[in-house]
């Protein structure tokens, strides 16, 4: 039996930290991002879907052109919804079998990253969820440092992602990444899983 948690928060908190401390446990990691992307270039169902739904969308290699979908559902909030209803389930369903395929190697904890994780079908998964959370400004920072932006657009995608308070209302635990080195927060998120697991 695995024991899944699922792990969520806006961009820029610390969720990478968190996750290598699972792996440090010995447990598999689920980047839905990943897994997602992975799908669109390979999955045919997922494909087959997506164009049922919403057109052609094939870029030159045969996957989904990510542009070309985006351009079709962003500023459509009904095609948004649907895109996201598709894609949640077969995100959903690829992680199950992932999960079900970890069980049977002997593996005993997974996490399941996921930035949506709180409106998809990942959530029944889940034995326990843990929301990551920072200060704005921390996050800005690390996004700058990270993807090499500059500060208004990182600003714009901290403001574009849900408060706080959402990710705490809708999740067992919370996990504050306040610290002042990387390091530190290795250690806070290490001694957490140790708690939560226990």
């Amino acid at each position: 039996m695995v024991t899944v948690i699922g792990i969520t928060g806006p961009t820029g908190a610390g969720k990478t930290t968190l996750l290598r401390e699972v792996e440090r446990l010995g447990g598999a990691v689920i980047d839905c991002d990943a897994v997602y992307h992975e799908m669109l270039e390979r999955d045919a169902s997922l494909q087959f879907a997506l164009e049922a739904a919403f057109g052609p969308l094939r870029d030159a290699s045969g996957g989904i052109d990510r542009k070309k979908l985006g351009t079709v559902v962003f500023g459509d909030p009904g095609k948004l919804k649907q895109l996201n209803t598709v894609v949640h389930g077969a995100v959903s369903d690829r992680a199950r079998r992932l999960i079900e395929a970890y069980g049977e190697q002997g593996r005993g904890l997974a996490a399941v990253d996921a930035i949506s994780l709180i409106e998809s079908p990942l959530m029944e998964l889940c034995k326990l969820t843990v929301a990551v959370l920072a200060p704005p400004q921390v996050r800005v920072e690390r996004i700058m440092a990270r993807e090499g932006i500059v500060e208004d657009y990182a600003w714009s995608r901290v403001r574009a992602q849900k408060p706080d308070r959402y990710f705490i209302q809708h999740c067992d635990h919370t996990l504050i990444n306040d610290c002042s080195s990387a390091e530190e927060f290795s250690q806070k998120a290490r001694d957490f899983l140790k708690e939560v697991l226990s």
